[in-house]
């Protein structure tokens, strides 16, 4: 018995043709699918959405949208769920460990269910921070015809009069802690900071991740901008829901959308929003998932060449909504391409060069959210990399949210990042000091935890150029000031950072791009010999395994069978 004769059935037709599968018929025909949607192709709804939180509360009714498109275009849509995590409610506690593995989790979710459904494409649906990257690396790994949806991020809430994200509500904490601010103002800020649903509005990861996406093609045009609550996300929910049938007629897969210069094109555009350093740790992990050889030193040869255009928070003053309303990411890539700093030949996910896709678009005029690029920021994208004897594999640091160029100081040493914020919180740490956070890192966390926590608490005293921080764990994409994460090798595998003592003078030099403690090859070695590994935080479970499995972050912190 024959359901379908479909050539776009090229795995499903395994799981719904001839009398050998009259049972898996059965099964799905329990769900309600007929003869007609059996005959069709099976195309895969990854979603993300989350009940508890805003960046993917309202993803199931842009998968709905997603699911008619592909209905309408001829498809089966299946829609499937993953566990993600939140950034901004994990910050802080043991929670934030779930973060980064959660990117794993989701990534193995899809393949698990692409591979158990023998789905013949997908559409990919993420919100937050770890979502997008999980979703895209799922893409890479099992080379299906896809295409990505972000959900959008929520447009800025509105306190005494200026404009304010989560970013601001962190920052606050810190000003509330030195009494720059009181416990009622706070209370104001936290009912209005996030007013509806939506990532984080900012260029925090979220949106540095979505335009990323866009830039290497893995979208429809102009889909990282446009709010979570507005029309045109939704037109582009169903709109990428018919895309994917063409894409799959097509046979567009996404390793022929994903190379080298690809990558180089979301680079740049990241580096010229001011993007989140966790671009590199995800973009690593999704250039190995891909094939494509991509290592620290692309992002800063990338980096060094970008100016930084546009004017947005962590450092700077506007939003993605901001974006939007002058004309979305196309305007950044289109004056990135006619400078000479895109690969424009690159091919998209819905078959144009990146040139082609960007022919219509025109620089807007009388606005300041986006600089030309005579004019910049600043001249170079800001991702740095920085090496010593703290940091052989490297550290990263963006440079466009600081203007600190160099830093000598005593080294405050916390290890574990609660330690650390208890000392910001009552005012124990001083101008000068260098604060360090270690057995963070993605083994020793493990999770690799973001110390937005910290650092926002930093910043609201006042002490943004006052102190550095140093950790091998990472930082929030609204994270701004001398801060340098990623630190490899990690502390828990005996780098450098589990040798320090508070105390220890610690230099860093971002021009020579080092960082170094004052102390000699012969005491560094006497520490090192004497200095044993602690005990795994996880005897058993999720975080034992990911533990267990997980690399280095200078390679994106991925999870590699040993």
């Amino acid at each position: 018995m024959s359901i379908s004769g479909n050539g776009r059935k090229h795995r499903s037709a395994r799981v719904t043709e001839g009398v050998e599968r009259a049972p898996h018929r059965a099964m799905f025909r329990a769900v309600g699918l007929r003869d007609e949607d059996l005959r069709r192709p099976f195309i895969g709804v990854a979603n993300t959405w989350f009940e508890a939180q805003p960046c993917n509360h309202h993803l199931q009714r842009l998968a709905e949208l997603v699911k008619q498109g592909i209905r309408d275009a001829g498809g089966t849509p299946i829609e499937f769920n993953a566990v993600p995590a939140n950034d901004a409610i994990g910050m802080g506690h043991e929670g934030m460990k779930a973060s980064l593995v959660s990117r794993e989790l989701i990534a193995d979710s899809i393949e698990l269910a692409a591979v158990a459904y023998q789905l013949d494409a997908l559409v990919t649906i993420g919100g937050c921070d770890k979502t997008q990257p999980a979703c895209v690396m799922a893409m890479a790994r099992l080379n299906l015809p896809s295409i990505y949806l972000y959900g959008g991020s929520v447009p800025p809430g509105s306190w005494r009069g200026r404009a304010v994200t989560i970013q601001d509500v962190f920052e606050a904490v810190g000003a509330v802690s030195r009494g720059r601010m009181t416990v009622e103002e706070l209370r104001e800020l936290e009912e209005v900071a996030v007013p509806t649903y939506g990532a984080c509005g900012g260029m925090f990861t979220a949106n540095t991740m979505a335009s990323a996406f866009e830039a290497m093609g893995l979208t429809l045009p102009n889909a990282a901008a446009p709010v979570a609550p507005s029309r045109a996300r939704e037109e582009l929910a169903y709109e990428t829901g018919r895309a994917i049938v063409r894409i799959l007629e097509a046979g567009i897969r996404p390793r022929d959308i994903m190379t080298r210069e690809a990558f180089e094109n979301a680079i740049a555009v990241a580096a010229a929003m001011g993007g989140s350093t966790n671009l590199i740790l995800h973009l690593l992990a999704i250039a190995y998932e891909a094939g494509v050889p991509l290592t620290l030193d692309d992002f800063e040869r990338v980096s060094e060449r970008t100016p930084h255009l546009a004017d947005l928070k962590p450092a700077g003053r506007y939003v993605m909504a901001d974006i939007d309303r002058i004309g979305g990411v196309p305007v950044v890539m289109k004056a990135l391409l006619d400078a000479g700093l895109l690969h424009g030949d690159c091919r998209t996910v819905t078959g144009e060069t990146i040139a082609e896709r960007l022919a219509g678009v025109t620089f807007p005029e009388n606005q300041d959210v986006v600089r030309p690029v005579s004019q910049p920021l600043h001249p170079t994208g800001g991702y740095v990399i920085l090496r010593g004897n703290l940091a052989p594999e490297g550290g990263v640091l963006k440079i466009t949210g600081t203007t600190k160029r160099y830093h000598r100081g005593p080294a405050r040493v916390f290890d574990r990042e609660e330690d650390a914020f208890q000392a910001v919180n009552s005012g124990r740490i001083r101008p000068g000091d260098v604060v360090v956070v270690r057995y963070e890192g993605p083994k020793g966390g493990p999770g690799m935890r973001e110390m937005l926590v910290v650092t926002a608490a930093l910043v609201g005293q006042g002490l943004k150029d006052e102190v550095a921080l140093l950790t091998d764990g990472r930082f929030s994409g609204a994270t701004h000031g001398l801060m340098i994460g990623h630190i490899s090798p990690e502390a828990a595998v005996g780098g450098p950072l589990a040798l320090l003592q508070d105390g220890d003078i610690v230099v860093i030099d971002v021009d020579r791009r080092t960082v170094d403690v004052e102390l000699s090859e012969e005491e560094l070695a006497r520490r090192r010999a004497a200095w044993t590994p602690p005990p795994p935080k996880y005897p058993h479970g999720l975080f034992a395994k990911y533990a267990r499995l997980v690399s280095s972050a200078a390679q994106g912190a991925v999870c590699i069978p040993s």
